[in-house]
């Protein structure tokens, strides 16, 4: 019984992954194409019980499933973190604590210690969001939700609001349509104006599509890699020994990466969206963020 139940378990995943790279083979006929990832425990509660209603429900929803237990997770692992403060720290509150110190400087590095202090809790909330939604895909029977283009689109969607809503309340609408314009000062600006205010707007609806693109493209390929990397080493084993509920962990070495580039494309999208902040705050009211740069080095 227990040798069919793990023999099982290895149908599920085998099944998860080729039927990936059959979906990949016929991408041509397929809108919405899969990829060879690793199954979560959404795939193989659907495995067991196809037909019930609330499982089907859990797959068609499986990103916002996912993203709703990451903010759970987040919310716990902050609450504990901070529940028994003391003027000696826990380990678990010194982490937290120099993590948090680390970013809140480079965020001031950007925007200056005045405009750091106002928007890092935005920044702050994506850049812990993202890595853990990054990491979460090397959680076993988990999925990074970010693999998906509709989830890092949300997330470029918000951060573009966030800015255009930061530009209009602090420059006012004048203001910022004259600094769309270019600024000008005389008639050859002005002349110059007609074609720079277009560029400018095509440049803000460029900015979050190069954002949802960057981080899909690295967590996607990251999965790729993860999943191919698993069921390589489990043919390979199955090739010599049919039976074996075992294989060669040939994706671990890809599991490394994906824990670096997670972080890099966690803290990447968090400083695109500082620096598109400070793009559109008033000349003059961050101008103390290079004296705020140099204490953070």
């Amino acid at each position: 019984m227990v040798t069919e139940r793990v023999l099982q378990a290895v149908w599920i995943v085998q099944t998860a992954v080729e039927s990936g790279a059959e979906a990949t083979a016929h991408a041509a006929e397929s809108e919405s194409p899969t990829i060879p990832e690793l199954p979560n425990f959404i795939h193989v509660l659907h495995a067991y019980f196809p037909g019930n209603a609330l499982i089907n429900w859990l797959l068609y929803f499986e990103n916002q499933v996912f993203m709703v237990l990451i903010i759970a997770a987040l919310a716990f692992f902050f609450s504990m973190a901070t529940r028994n403060r003391t003027l000696v720290p826990s380990r678990m509150q010194a982490f937290v604590e120099l993590v948090l110190e680390r970013l809140y400087l480079l965020v001031c590095g950007i925007l200056g210690e005045k405009e750091g202090r106002r928007y890092f809790p935005f920044v702050g909330s994506l850049f812990f969001f993202i890595f853990f939604m990054n990491w979460a895909g090397l959680v076993p029977l988990m999925k990074s939700p970010t693999s998906n283009l509709k989830v890092t689109g949300a997330l470029a969607v918000t951060v573009f609001f966030y800015v255009q809503y930061t530009a209009l309340t602090r420059q006012g609408p004048k203001k910022y349509l004259f600094h769309m314009m270019g600024e000008p000062r005389d008639a050859v600006g002005y002349g110059v104006a007609v074609l720079l205010l277009p560029l400018h707007i095509m440049e803000e609806f460029i900015k979050p599509l190069s954002l949802a693109c960057r981080l899909y493209g690295n967590i996607f390929g990251e999965d790729l890699l993860l999943g191919i990397g698993l069921m390589l080493g489990i043919q390979m084993i199955m090739a010599v020994i049919p039976l074996t509920p075992i294989g060669i962990p040939l994706h671990l070495p890809f599991v490394l990466l994906s824990m670096l580039m997670g972080t890099i494309q966690a803290l990447v999208f968090t400083l695109l969206a500082t620096v598109y902040i400070v793009l559109v705050l008033p000349h003059g009211e961050h101008d103390g963020h290079e004296e705020t740069g140099g204490k953070a080095h």
